[in-house]
């Protein structure tokens, strides 16, 4: 398909990253991540569960953009209280997120850029609910430009959320509940199937050569042996995502909105 855009592979990837997940709740944060976690139940995994964001477990997901405020299905009351108590702390919950630095081992920051904790170059949002987060539940990661500022060498400037590395880990420490599964970027898909946990390349997005992803990050990256492309969503996904985002959101992440396969 010629007519599929970087944003609509992105998603399809982002949706993939929530297969077989079980019945648990599927939260995409930023519009890659929620379509993705949408696509998702629609498609391959309607026993997902979802909440409008608000109070409320919906049937279906709720489309991005400017809406009619009964539109939405609910399906259950889910006030901010209880969706920790019955999905955050249970471990029921599989979030997709952007922080602004990943390393090696999958540490993140959503913290500080430079400086000292007690006067920062850069003073950002904190470290949210990362923590707790990347402790107690399933995390994916989704990037919209991958560069040596976001996959950085050693370790991000001040770790927000927990990670593999080996070097962190304290003796007798519980870690049972950190589980990173999937990176999704402009140009690639990883896991985090390397040693120890290392960040690995799973596949590579059309016209995207493991060079140019490696050059792209700031620390030496692991690889399948024989790196597949990216999957494309079919004609059906492509039409759910549309029907998800009818104000076309989607076609602002990346600049200029370019096609999914380069032009030769």
């Amino acid at each position: 398909m010629t007519d599929v855009t970087l944003a609509e592979l992105c998603i399809f990837a982002a949706s993939e990253a929530f297969c077989g997940n079980g019945e648990i709740i599927a939260t995409g944060v930023g519009p890659i991540p929620r379509l993705g976690a949408s696509l998702a139940k629609l498609t391959h995994s309607p026993e997902l569960m979802m909440t409008d964001g608000e109070a409320y477990l919906v049937e279906q997901p709720v489309p991005l953009g400017p809406r009619k405020y009964d539109d939405r299905k609910k399906a259950g009351y889910l006030p901010f209280s209880r969706f920790f108590d019955s999905a955050v702390w249970t471990g029921r919950r599989h979030a997709m997120v952007t922080p602004t630095q990943i390393d090696r081992f999958g540490q993140i920051n959503l913290s500080r850029l430079g400086g000292t904790h007690q006067q920062p170059k850069t003073q950002m949002l904190g470290v949210r609910g990362f923590p707790g987060n990347t402790i107690y539940h399933p995390n994916s990661f989704f990037f919209p430009q991958h560069s040596t500022r976001v996959f950085v060498a050693g370790e991000v400037d001040m770790i927000s959320g927990v990670g593999y590395n080996p070097a962190r880990r304290v003796p007798g420490g519980n870690y049972s509940g950190v589980d990173l599964r999937r990176i999704i970027t402009n140009l690639c898909v990883m896991d985090f199937g390397g040693a120890d946990h290392a960040m690995r390349v799973v596949s590579l997005h059309p016209g995207v050569t493991f060079d140019a992803v490696q050059t792209a990050t700031g620390f030496a990256l692991e690889r399948l042996e024989t790196l597949p492309e990216t999957a494309l969503p079919t004609a059906d996904d492509l039409a759910v995502i549309a029907a998800l985002d009818p104000h076309g959101i989607r076609a602002g992440v990346f600049k200029d909105n370019p096609p999914a396969r380069p032009a030769a």
